[in-house]
């Protein structure tokens, strides 16, 4: 971004409502896009098609808003992660990876209108029956991936401090019996920016911590829940090639490949600030050509990443803007049919989910007692995923 570009950056920004308005249509594409990749979800589907489907609807989505508008599209490319396979699948067109029954199925993806992003993302498991109840581990990790995500979105508010958030995280955790996935982090999100400088840590460690802050109105945060059966701990496995990358833009090399500077161009052209695939790009000359841009540090990778074989890793994601009456939810999508035989027994952790997210004096305590979440997620979908 020229200087010009990072002025406007920062004069536009909450509470301003043309800014609402537009994270808001944002997020409307976000899930649509996600109810489009949930719904195409079924055995046999290649996977690619699935990733490539979701950000064609994302393009199509802001291409009918915001008609002069250049600055719109993809925030995060579509990525569908199977079983124990954590996060950033989003394979290259020659890839035959295809969904089968009984999968646990996570779908990430994020659009931005000029700038402002909305985040999401969701777990199912590919069943030819959904009236049939999830159960066992997939029941158990979804649940608290869910619940996790729903109580954080209950201490998202001005005056609680993110070390809060975490440590609650942990405890729906501990309640499940599964684990929070190391290295998971959620950030406030700015305009052009989708990692943002405060952050909640999903779980603290010697090896990953995060300066501690304290919420405030005009915030919009991009909140990212991981869980897993088994430790928690990833690994990249290399058996999946990296193919998500964002541009490092306090990085610059007078690079030597014709591929490499094809690249580089197109990046700085169509994603200056943002995460893209290489599938969005020439992917012959995208292959070769990356490997220049990565050896500079031009741009940062972000790898498939894996737990251990034979376990599940649930996720959920979805975006927030707090202002002085509520942490609005912009994005989410309604839970798979689960059935856990585990629940939320810590009374702390259900006062939190009992609290509602609206903080207004007409928020009658009738509202709040209807539109508390089910801790034991037996309930039908819409009713799960009420947070108001």
């Amino acid at each position: 971004m020229d200087d010009r570009m990072e002025e406007e950056v920062d004069e536009i920004e909450l509470p301003n409502s043309e800014v609402v308005i537009k994270y808001n249509a944002a997020a409307d594409i976000a899930n649509r896009a996600l109810a489009a990749v949930v719904k195409e979800a079924v055995a046999g589907r290649k996977i690619v098609d699935l990733c490539a489907g979701g950000d064609k609807v994302i393009n199509e989505g802001v291409a009918a808003t915001y008609g002069r508008l250049k600055d719109k599209g993809v925030a995060f490319p579509t990525c569908v992660s199977v079983n124990n396979c954590v996060g950033h699948f989003s394979p290259l067109s020659s890839d035959t990876s295809v969904l089968n029954d009984g999968d646990l199925v996570k779908i990430d993806l994020g659009v931005h209108i000029d700038g402002f992003i909305a985040t999401v993302a969701h777990t199912m498991v590919v069943t030819a029956n959904a009236s049939v109840p999830i159960v066992g581990k997939q029941a158990d990790v979804i649940c608290a991936a869910h619940f996790a995500g729903e109580i954080a979105h209950r201490l998202i508010k001005p005056g609680n401090k993110n070390t809060q958030v975490t440590e609650a995280i942990n405890q729906v955790a501990a309640q499940y019996k599964v684990n929070v996935v190391e290295g998971v982090l959620s950030h406030q999100m700015k305009r052009f920016v989708i990692d943002g400088n405060n952050i909640i840590i999903s779980k603290s460690s010697l090896e990953h911590k995060v300066d501690e802050f304290e919420f405030q109105e005009n915030q919009c945060y991009s909140v990212d829940i991981v869980m897993s059966t088994g430790e928690g701990k990833t690994k990249d496995l290399g058996e999946q090639k990296t193919t998500i990358y964002k541009r490092s833009v306090d990085q610059n090399y007078l690079l030597k490949m014709k591929a490499s500077r094809y690249v580089f161009n197109e990046i700085n052209t169509r994603f200056p600030t943002l995460p893209f695939t290489l599938r969005a790009l020439d992917e012959s000359k995208a292959r070769l050509g990356i490997t220049e841009l990565l050896s500079h540090d031009l741009v940062s990778p972000y790898p498939v990443l894996y737990e251990k074989e034979g376990e599940f890793v649930a996720q959920f994601k979805f975006t927030v803007i707090i202002s002085s009456s509520e942490t609005k939810r912009l994005t989410s999508h309604p839970l798979p049919y689960v059935n856990s035989n585990l629940k939320i027994e810590d009374t702390g952790l259900n006062q939190i989910l009992a609290t509602g997210t609206k903080r207004t004096k007409k928020n009658s305590n009738k509202k709040k007692k209807a539109n508390k979440p089910k801790s034991d997620a037996a309930a039908a979908p819409s009713e799960a995923m009420d947070t108001n």
